[in-house]
């Protein structure tokens, strides 16, 4: 059965103690403090900062992460497919030169295999990433094109975390349709979905996620959910909200209202009964 989770917040937590809304999982960073704190309103799960192409991978802490995951009952480790462009010399962040496409390819899978081999292909998903300029993301053209997402998940046989809103933008930026866009990727190993809103941001000229829903975001996820409900793509063992959280980023962005309205209607949308087309049923 799919459960429903939410990002923690003090907010959604208030809302949660009151009776105002209904979640079976706060998603949480790994922060040991902020475990115990959001486990005293429900159970959690963690959400690790992982990233599977840069290559530093043999410095985790393994053993910390297996008694986090212990602790809370987490079912998956999950690893952003996200290499860093400075990671490698003279790769132009939009290059859509094979050559680099074929490197970038080999680094995360090497990475992957190497979480694969701490955990077992069934714990691991892999999140698209989204498309992202910012230095401190600078996610390569490549590492955001659906056919090497499906080309890594595929070749380590580990699960998909599929993120709308990271689709959305990587989508906009290649200048695709984005059910065409999700089409592509490797949605029957679907384990972990998650939703949140996106704007464009003038200042920066780009897109930006972890915002409330908007009308454009509930349309991408009832098509998401009529795909699950007919069986077209795997049933997610987790639903997260990414609404709201506990850093400078998003505390801002936790506003009560939009908590209890988006969580309930995503609720609602998870549950709904999608009926069969006329000529699947004859």
């Amino acid at each position: 059965m799919t459960q429903l989770a939410i990002n923690y917040s003090s907010q959604a937590a208030r809302l949660l103690m009151d009776r105002e809304i209904s979640v079976d999982l706060f998603k949480v960073l790994s922060n040991p403090d902020l475990i115990e704190i959001a486990h005293q309103d429900a159970d959690v799960y963690v959400h690790l900062p992982l990233r599977a192409g840069q290559g530093n991978l043999e410095m985790v802490d393994w053993a910390f992460i297996d008694e986090m995951l212990h602790k809370t009952n987490t079912p998956f480790v999950n690893l952003y497919l996200a290499p860093h462009a400075p990671d490698f010399p003279e790769l132009e962040l939009d290059s859509n030169d094979p050559v680099w496409r074929g490197r970038l390819i080999e680094r995360m899978i090497r990475d992957v295999m190497l979480v694969k081999e701490q955990f077992g292909a069934d714990r691991v998903i892999l999140e698209n990433a989204p498309w992202d300029v910012t230095p401190g993301y600078a996610v390569p053209r490549a590492a955001i094109e659906p056919e090497v997402i499906r080309q890594v998940v595929h070749e380590t046989g580990c699960g998909l975390l599929l993120d709308l809103a990271h689709a959305r933008m990587s989508a906009l930026y290649l200048g695709m349709d984005v059910e065409d866009y999700i089409h592509r990727l490797p949605v029957q190993s679907l384990r972990e979905l998650h939703l949140c809103g996106v704007k464009y941001d003038p200042n920066i000229d780009a897109w930006r996620d972890h915002f409330e829903m908007s009308a454009d975001d509930w349309r991408l996820a009832e098509w998401a959910f009529s795909q699950v409900h007919q069986g077209k793509w795997a049933t997610p063992a987790i639903v997260a909200l990414e609404y709201g959280g506990v850093t400078p980023r998003l505390e801002w962005r936790s506003e009560p209202s939009i908590i209890r309205n988006d969580l309930c209607r995503l609720s609602k949308l998870m549950h709904r009964q999608i009926p069969m087309p006329q000529k699947m049923l004859a």
